[in-house]
């Protein structure tokens, strides 16, 4: 089971927990490491490190606070996780699709897409601090329903006591609540957990309600403003029944206008998953005409953060002597964004990717003396490039609106 889990943490990478030893030098003495592990987990003895506390900055130009264990730690986690998923896996509702095997983002944005044309009104759910609030008590009550083995039920408490080393070297003990957004069984807990304070307690709630949640993020769809009215208040109580409160600011109802619902309502959009669902143009595929419908596309915030991520790139001033350099070193990382924000409304992405255009542009002015008084013929010479090698960047395989313009 320790080699099995090893495998899987190796193959996902990350960085060095509160010990500093990186992948590299763990594989080095891979064999006493894993020894060490194995002999510990093995009798009772095993007693995890504190994790390390590292910060990344949120769209909303907030800060999320991830948890990384050490590398020895993530693997003991992933003998649990493996040893546990099956099970509960049987359990979970076919509504929840976050840090699920099979499930993915792009199911629950299919299935959001489709109820929204089926119910006008929807509950943009959103949990404040969820992972910092799980309250462990509630949750050893599910772990221990479903878990009758004390050897897994011992260490899922002891990762769950984990104290936190924080940037600033100071050593927080945990009170009771919340696990580590970024340890590797702290999904499956929290899915665990949503289970029976969310999933679960909605369809014996109200059976004509759908519904998809991903992780902590939850889109419920009502068929009229009363019914989203009360269930939202319903799940407030709720919410507070389990330890948990709904963010405010970004908790709200939403009215699905489109050419057939023209009723007037303030919030007609909501965001999730990096997409935005909107009222939109539409062409039908029977009459070919353009209607107003409610569907997704890649959201601002989601174009903003691709746009962000192009400026600190320096595209315009990276060293590659030609075009297909820069291809290569881009590829990676337009692929992602092409097979994440294209799957849904592709030619939104047009925006995204003139933005590129203009930087290529700009390398290539920055690097031919031919093109540095001509931007004309620097977008010239982008287009003739496009036309000869079709498939060189990524993006330019697909029938998008003219990306270079």
């Amino acid at each position: 089971m320790v080699w099995q889990a090893y495998k899987k943490v190796r193959a996902n990478k990350g960085s060095a927990g509160v010990d500093q030893i990186s992948m590299e030098a763990f594989d080095a003495n891979r064999s006493q490491h894993l020894y060490k592990l194995w002999n510990r987990m093995a009798s009772g003895s095993y007693f995890p490190p504190a994790v390390k506390e590292v910060e990344i900055s949120k769209t909303d130009g907030s800060i999320r606070k991830l948890g990384i264990p050490t590398i020895s730690d993530r693997v003991g986690q992933m003998v649990v996780k493996m040893f546990l998923e099956p099970r509960l896996e049987k359990i979970f509702s076919p509504n929840s699709f976050g840090y699920r095997p099979n499930k993915s983002a792009h199911q629950a944005l299919k299935q959001v897409r489709e109820n929204c044309w089926k119910t006008d009104w929807v509950i943009d759910l959103d949990i404040k601090g969820f992972f910092d609030n799980i309250d462990h008590s509630k949750l050893m009550l599910a772990v221990e329903k479903h878990v009758p083995e004390h050897w897994a039920r011992l260490y899922i408490k002891r990762w769950l006591e984990m104290p936190v080393l924080t940037k600033s070297n100071t050593l927080i003990q945990k009170q009771g609540k919340g696990t580590p957004q970024g340890g590797v069984i702290s999904p499956l807990l929290a899915n665990l957990f949503l289970h029976y304070a969310f999933d679960k307690w909605l369809e014996n709630t109200d059976r004509t309600i759908h519904y998809a949640r991903y992780a902590d993020d939850a889109i419920v769809h009502c068929k009229s403003e009363a019914q989203a009215k009360q269930i939202l208040n319903a799940i407030r109580e709720r919410m507070k029944t389990v330890g948990l409160e709904l963010y405010p600011q970004k908790t709200k109802i939403v009215y699905c206008r489109d050419y057939r619902r023209k009723g007037k309502y303030p919030i007609n959009k909501f965001d999730f998953l990096g997409y935005s669902f909107q009222p939109r143009t539409t062409t039908s595929k029977k009459s070919n005409r353009l209607f107003l419908g409610f569907d997704c596309a890649i959201s601002i915030g989601s174009r903003k953060r691709i746009a962000e991520k192009l400026r600190t790139l320096k595209v315009e001033s990276l060293s590659f002597k030609s075009i297909v350099g820069v291809a290569q070193y881009l590829n990676p990382m337009i692929r992602g964004w092409v097979n994440y924000y294209g799957k849904f409304r592709a030619s939104e992405l047009t925006k995204v990717f003139r933005l590129l255009s203009n930087r290529l542009v700009r390398w290539a002015r920055k690097r031919y003396k031919r093109y540095k008084t001509s931007i004309r013929k620097a977008f010239k010479w982008l287009q003739a490039v496009r036309e000869q090698f079709p498939y060189l960047f990524y993006h330019w395989r697909y029938s998008f609106i003219n990306v270079i313009a």
